[in-house]
């Protein structure tokens, strides 16, 4: 099948190409900046797709792009947890799902895999799977995906083939841009983040998110969803888990949650006032401390994809950031290559 991909040059769509390569696939991608797909497919060993031009939020380019594809997986959006993007967070993700299903609607591509988030299910004290109701986070990223969950369930509802894929809090090598998770990992290596919260989240392989959507390019079947949480991991263990990895003593302070989320509030105010990242947002904190618990069984049962143990995830995710530049060789302790 000719499958469009959108966000092929970012984390999860990088990985997701090169699996629906891998899988046989023809890939064509929808990007705004071209010199930006070697950056990002090279590393993974895949030549440059067929790629058009456009954004996803212009149904023009957007039905140019579809003409001759079979299929389509939309994995563009604007992932960030600053505060000062929430702007074009706003502007972009929802309007972006919108233009991108209905577009394939119009196309009539089968199917039309859209990639979600488990945020877009929070605030829940219950088992998070595909059954799970739209939930209503506040912070803006989180809102936006569950806005866009809205939108992909009411074109599942009238019956077009919408496939939803509930990433967990997405972990591994050959990130583009050195995200939010390379980020935080960094920052825990440095020890600059020694705050062991309560709650935990679920940390899923990019790997594995790629091969889940990757299994989902099936015609035929109709609106499905499925989660790909990976591992649920409180702060704790996560700890405990890169001590024994990297044989170093990284520090840790019990923080409980009204703690984290004042410190976050204070790092958001700090953020709008001054240049560069925090290390933490408050976006972050209320994610990281929801603690939800994720249910994969639908997604090994029908599309037979399964993560990998999350010391795979972390000793790869280590060793790529040291060979990349992203921490120096004595934070990966025993990891570095």
């Amino acid at each position: 099948m000719r499958v469009l991909v959108t966000g092929g040059t970012g984390y999860v769509g990088s990985h997701a190409v090169a699996a629906l390569v891998r899988s046989g696939h023809e890939v064509r991608l929808l990007v705004r900046s071209p010199e930006r797909v070697a950056t990002s497919l090279d590393p993974l060993g895949v030549s440059a797709p067929d790629v058009a031009v456009g954004d996803v939020t212009d149904a023009g380019s957007i039905d140019a792009a579809l003409t001759g594809c079979d299929a389509a997986v939309h994995a563009a959006s604007v992932y960030s947890l600053d505060p000062r993007d929430a702007p074009t967070i706003a502007a972009t993700n929802v309007r972006g799902t919108e233009t991108v299903l209905g577009a394939a609607r119009r196309a009539e591509v089968d199917p039309i895999v859209y990639v979600s988030s488990y945020v877009g299910l929070l605030p829940s004290a219950d088992v998070l799977g595909p059954a799970s109701p739209v939930g209503h986070p506040t912070p803006p990223y989180a809102r936006s995906k569950a806005d866009s969950e809205v939108v992909a369930r009411r074109h599942q509802e009238q019956g077009a083939p919408v496939v939803s894929v509930y990433p967990g809090s997405v972990w591994g090598a050959h990130d583009p841009y050195c995200g939010e998770s390379c980020r935080l990992l960094s920052g825990i290596l440095r020890n600059r983040l020694p705050f062991a919260m309560s709650g935990g989240l679920p940390i899923a392989d990019v790997r594995y998110v790629a091969s889940v959507l990757a299994a989902a390019v099936e015609p035929g079947k109709g609106p499905r969803r499925f989660m790909a949480g990976g591992h649920d991991t409180r702060w704790n263990e996560l700890f405990a888990l890169l001590r024994r990895l990297t044989g170093r003593r990284l520090l840790t302070m019990p923080t409980p949650r009204p703690v984290a989320m004042g410190f976050g509030r204070l790092m958001d105010g700090a953020q709008r006032l001054l240049p560069g990242k925090a290390p933490l947002a408050f976006e972050g904190i209320y994610i990281a401390t929801q603690d939800p618990k994720t249910d994969d069984s639908r997604t090994a049962a029908e599309l037979g994809a399964e993560p990998p143990p999350l010391e795979e995830t972390l000793t790869d995710m280590i060793r790529w950031m040291v060979e990349a530049g992203r921490i120096p060789a004595r934070a990966a302790g025993r990891l570095r290559p």
